[in-house]
């Protein structure tokens, strides 16, 4: 791990120990509830395989593809997973900022002192998320005891059982379905990356490209935090333009920086979109009241926990995320309807047919883009 004077940058173990400590306690279930939880969030793992490939015909009949695992787990097992994948991601960043540090007098007390910092700060945001992710397909966290899978490396499919199952009692729906409905779109998620091998090598490629751009200058930085303390102080609830419409996280970027997050915008729309699209696809012939399910499930979506968690969302640029899932569901939703689902399958060729942010909003371009044709109104035009 990157250090400095033996003080590691970012404490990671203190970290997973800090978002362990303050994540919210999962919802009260016995021994034997909790076990057929899981047995069941596996079965219907496995089934949405089958209905998620017969629906997007990603994966041909007989084409062998990674087998990556589906591994249940509780909120502290997400904390691990995800700083596994956080020190995998940022082992390059941070050697950066080692060799900017090492000469500077005291380098190794402020190693050790920001390192902890940094830890403490990483756990709080985890223990916030924690609670809130019902799945994810995780791919940047190397091979372990707890996170088998592929030998030659790869992801695997993380299920956080007690979310899913404080969820389903919250909105008071099926638990059946809703497990079920779940698997759908997470399952979605696997079958995107075990089918289309660059995909992951591509998105690690935008993330470094990203973070390699960071300014590394601390008074920048501070200014730029300082920017947009500034912002929220002042912002309207209802902005949609100008900095106050922006996340802290998009105000401490570099115009380098905005410029990749474009693109990654654009294909985490796409992924999400893709993900909502065929759940709703399979959804109406195996989960019964999926129609229920998901009115409920957007409401709480838009709406959130509370202010305290709206507030927190915007800060993070969660927002940002729940528009992925509308655009990007628009999107799939649209050039399927003009070509089809073979000629929307195209876009996993290469990078080069993934869509921009800009064909994101405009499906009718990507259509005459890809598939050569005139450009014509997509639906919602």
């Amino acid at each position: 791990m990157t250090s400095i004077g033996g003080a590691e940058m970012v404490d990671w173990n203190l970290a997973v120990a800090t978002a362990i400590r303050l994540v919210r306690p999962g919802p009260e279930v016995s021994r034997d509830e909790a076990r057929a939880v899981v047995a069941e969030l596996r079965r219907h793992a496995r089934t949405s395989e089958r209905h998620v490939r017969e629906f997007t015909r990603m994966i041909p009949d007989g084409a062998a593809v990674a087998d990556t695992p589906v591994l249940v787990v509780d909120r502290p097992g997400w904390v691990r997973a995800n700083v596994a994948g956080f020190r995998e991601l940022l082992a390059p960043l941070l050697g950066k900022m080692q060799e900017r540090r090492a000469g500077t007098p005291g380098a190794a007390v402020l190693g050790a002192v920001g390192g902890k910092v940094t830890g403490v700060e990483l756990g709080m945001l985890l223990s916030f998320l924690a609670s809130r992710v019902l799945g994810q397909y995780e791919t940047f966290a190397p091979l372990g005891r707890d996170l088998p899978g592929p030998p030659a490396g790869g992801g695997r499919l993380l299920l956080v059982a007690p979310n899913i199952v404080h969820v389903e009692r919250e909105l008071e729906v099926h638990p059946h379905d809703f497990r079920l409905w779940v698997c759908l779109h997470e399952e979605t998620h696997r079958t995107q990356f075990t089918a289309v091998p660059w995909l992951r090598d591509h998105l690690e490629g935008e993330i470094q490209t990203f973070l390699g751009a960071t300014e590394m200058d601390p008074v920048t930085i501070l200014e730029r935090l300082r920017e947009a303390a500034q912002s929220f102080v002042g912002a309207r609830p209802d902005s949609e333009h100008g900095d106050e419409g922006r996340s802290l996280v998009e105000l401490v970027q570099t115009p380098e920086q905005r410029e990749v997050l474009g693109r990654l915008t654009a294909v985490m729309s796409l992924l999400e979109g893709h993900a909502d699209f065929v759940m709703d696809g399979v959804g109406p012939e195996v989960v019964p009241s999926v129609a229920e399910i998901r009115e409920k499930f957007q409401q709480r979506r838009a709406s959130g926990a509370g202010r305290l968690d709206a507030v927190l969302r915007k800060l993070l640029g969660l927002d940002a995320k729940l528009r992925q899932y509308r655009d990007g569901e628009r999107f799939v939703r649209a050039v399927v309807g003009q070509v089809g689902m073979e000629g929307f399958n195209r876009v996993w060729t290469s990078p080069n047919t993934l869509p921009t942010k800009a064909e994101i909003a405009r499906p009718a371009d990507w259509v005459a883009r890809v598939h050569r044709r005139g450009s014509e109104p997509s639906e919602g035009e």
